[in-house]
């Protein structure tokens, strides 16, 4: 008959070797940037700035709501991302923002309707608007690495990049997922439990 010693060695060891394990579960970084500071209103018209979200994690695209080529499906991904999360109970620890990059067009009363056809909860979803559109280009390219582009002449579209970005506690953008693809959102939300679950 083992000794209790020894089987409280086996059970010490076993259990280290879970905690280990647990603690191997890192998300690897694709990105490494600073995001930059921004004040903005939401869809509430309430101001909101970079340090409204220092602390958390969040997932950041870049939209606008007459879009009519990528920001439906990225919006509809968006919504799929909110819906995963929530059946995780991951909702009250990460935080998803939408800036748009046709500020002169979206207002908060447009962003606002915007959400509601995609049946964003604003608990934790927030939609920006309210700077000038240099300095969401600005935004876009110096902190996120992604171009945006005014409308060609006779034009109303934006072009803009189509990637959902995850951003640490500390402001650094960590790591770029494909916004326009549905498999890319489970990615996300693993990475999203390893992180904060």
């Amino acid at each position: 008959m083992k000794s209790l010693k020894h089987i409280k060695t086996i059970i010490f060891l076993a259990l280290l070797t879970i905690v280990l394990a647990a603690c191997g579960e890192k998300v690897e970084p694709t990105m490494d940037s600073e995001v930059g500071e921004f004040t903005a209103v939401n869809q509430d018209n309430e101001e909101v700035t970079n340090e409204d979200f220092s602390g958390e994690w969040w997932v950041a695209d870049f939209v606008f709501t007459n879009c009519t080529t990528v920001c439906p499906p990225m919006t509809r991904n968006m919504s799929a991302l909110q819906d995963t999360l929530d059946e995780k109970e991951l909702n009250d620890k990460v935080q998803l923002v939408s800036f748009s990059v046709d500020p002169e067009n979206d207002t908060p009363e447009a962003l606002t309707e915007f959400s509601e056809e995609h049946n964003a909860d604003l608990d934790n979803w927030t939609f920006l608007t309210g700077y000038d559109f240099e300095d969401i280009q600005k935004l876009s390219v110096d902190s996120f690495k992604s171009p945006v582009d005014p409308p060609l002449p006779d034009d109303d579209q934006v072009g803009h990049g189509t990637r959902f970005f995850l951003v640490d506690p500390d402001g650094n953008v960590h790591k770029n997922y494909m916004g326009t693809e549905s498999e890319a959102m489970d990615e996300l939300a693993e990475d999203l439990e390893k992180l904060v679950g």
